[in-house]
């Protein structure tokens, strides 16, 4: 794959101001030169004219730029040619670049690839960078920045603890047949271990956060039929997104809107009227809403002033609506969270306690949290190797040291210095062309 050059459009598709298409591989600086007649000193932008190699009509006036390997994004040569964004344009010199002999088109992610591969990123950085782009909130976008290289240094602290181990459980190998000198050992290196276990079964335990943060705080909103979900949902969303009715079982299907507030991201999901229906597709709609309040981080239950019924779930918010049809504001005010989506009343209140709420599940401060399920099992799979060791105490110091350095690796593969092959198709997925 190194030998090959590769192209792509690395802006966003559509009519823009500008568009960038990035080339990356040995015939860099050759496509530059058919296009433009020349190649401009490495990381000085140069204004050119941009013309089919084939015809020498001119395709468009660019800025053009040169990143010498290694010392660029992908470490290989890279070319970018800054154009106008019209896709006339855009499509033209994707058309030339195709044409160039040696040269093909990119896939997903593969610019990214070519830099892990030559050891310009390692895998924490890869799935950053996969988190940025699909961050939809600015605190998506902070922590896709930040937590990975929390991760990648607690990673890189832990692993040089495990070398200390694994050079005093060696050095006891020599003296194997010295029983208080192995017991003193043994001593020494026992709260080091127990140290490194309880640091990573905190990270470990983050999991649920990290997730939180790159996908969204679930949020279930339940309740028998004509409580106000849908009229809710559109409220917080600030746009119809659901059919109101005053017709009971109007919701049938579980409709899921994404918002974000004061930067935290938050999945609402609005469901079907809970009651003892029977119509077997309105069945159905409460067995998927039942289904959802299982898997949420949050459930609202969601009861009209004029109708108020007891929860028929567990842990959950209760949340009165329709309050403009309570006259006395006292009464009102008595009920912790209550609204109107009719009048706005109430409807501070309600997303102040889901922005609290998000702030609790989500913020870590400046610990360590892991955000991927392969984290999370490399992380495992090193606690588990150190408690096999302290386990093991007394057994032959040659395979204890066989568990450190079984931990050892295991962190290794965490940072991605080795074993990401198997991974490598799951990360691209999420990457679009171009990057």
């Amino acid at each position: 794959m190194g030998a090959e050059t590769i192209f792509a459009l690395a802006s966003g598709a559509g009519v823009a101001g500008v568009a960038v298409v990035r080339i990356s591989g040995p015939l860099a600086s050759e496509a530059l030169r058919q296009l433009c007649g020349t190649v401009p000193p490495v990381r000085r932008a140069t204004l050119c004219r941009v013309v089919d190699p084939a015809t020498r009509l001119e395709i468009d006036s660019a800025l053009i730029f040169f990143f010498a390997g290694p010392a660029s994004f992908t470490g290989e040569d890279v070319a970018e040619l800054q154009v106008h964004g019209s896709r006339a344009i855009i499509r033209e010199l994707l058309r030339c670049l195709g044409d160039m002999p040696g040269l093909r088109a990119a896939q997903a992610g593969e610019f990214t690839e070519r830099a892990l591969r030559n050891g310009k990123m390692d895998l924490l950085d890869v799935e950053a960078l996969g988190d940025l782009l699909a961050a939809d909130t600015i605190m998506q976008a902070r922590f896709a920045c930040d937590a990975q290289g929390r991760l990648r240094k607690g990673g890189d602290a832990w692993r040089k603890r495990i070398l200390e181990l694994r050079a005093l459980s060696e050095a006891l190998i020599d003296f194997s047949d010295e029983d208080d000198i192995v017991r003193q050992g043994e001593v020494a290196t026992a709260p080091l271990v127990d140290a490194l276990v309880e640091e990573f079964d905190r990270a470990i335990a983050t999991f649920g956060q990290g997730e939180r943060v790159r996908t969204g705080l679930r949020v279930a909103i339940l309740g028998a039929p004509n409580a106000g979900k849908s009229s809710l949902l559109n409220a917080l969303a600030g746009r119809d997104a659901a059919i109101v009715s005053s017709q009971a079982g109007t919701t049938r299907d579980v409709i899921e809107v994404h918002l974000e507030l004061e930067g935290y991201p938050i999945v609402l999901w609005d469901t079907a009227g809970i009651r003892d229906a029977n119509d077997v597709i309105e069945q159905e709609g409460i067995r998927r809403a039942l289904d959802r309040a299982g898997s949420a981080d949050l459930k609202l239950w969601l009861s009209a002033s004029d109708e108020l019924r007891e929860p028929q779930i567990l842990d959950c918010w209760k949340v009165t609506t329709k309050i403009d049809l309570i006259d006395s504001k006292a009464l009102r005010e008595q009920r912790t969270l209550a609204v109107s989506t009719k009048t706005g009343e109430g409807m501070e209140r309600l997303m102040a306690a889901l922005v609290g709420e998000a702030r609790r599940a989500m913020d870590a401060g400046d610990e360590i949290v892991v955000a991927h399920e392969r984290q999370r099992n490399a992380l495992i799979r090193a606690r588990d190797a150190l408690l096999r060791y302290r386990c093991t105490a007394g057994a032959a110091l040659e395979l204890r040291s066989e568990e450190l350095r079984a931990a050892e690796v295991a962190l290794e593969t965490l940072i991605g210095r080795i074993g990401y092959e198997d991974v490598l198709g799951e990360i691209f997925s999420r990457f679009c062309i171009g990057k």
